[in-house]
């Protein structure tokens, strides 16, 4: 896996997490989905709690990330982490997820 195929997989989770949050057709639905059934909300406020939720999911993600690459803190710890799949192959090291994350949670 490349640095930008595991800043992808972190997107991808954060558009399923969103869409599982929102959807109260699924055959298993997430407590979050359901909570927010519970709130009865119109068409526009559930809109506009939906893109607050995205944004929320967002800035976590995209900090994580960060995080792990060594550019932004995790609690109040800054280091960089390198990063290897099942296989001990690296996949990432010092700065190599920073650029990924900017382009896939920011430029939307």
């Amino acid at each position: 896996m490349s640095p930008e195929e595991f800043v992808k997989s972190f997107y991808l989770e954060k558009q399923n997490i969103l869409h599982s949050s929102f959807n109260n057709e699924m055959e298993y639905r997430s407590m979050t989905s359901i909570k927010i059934e519970e709130l009865n909300l119109d068409e526009i406020q559930t809109e506009k709690l939906k893109e607050i939720v995205s944004s929320l999911l967002t800035d976590t993600f995209y900090t994580i990330l960060l995080g792990l690459d060594g550019s932004a803190s995790i609690g109040n710890i800054q280091e960089s982490f390198k990063i290897y799949d099942e296989k001990n192959n690296l996949i990432s090291t010092d700065g190599d997820l920073e650029g990924y994350a900017y382009e896939y949670f920011h430029g939307e």
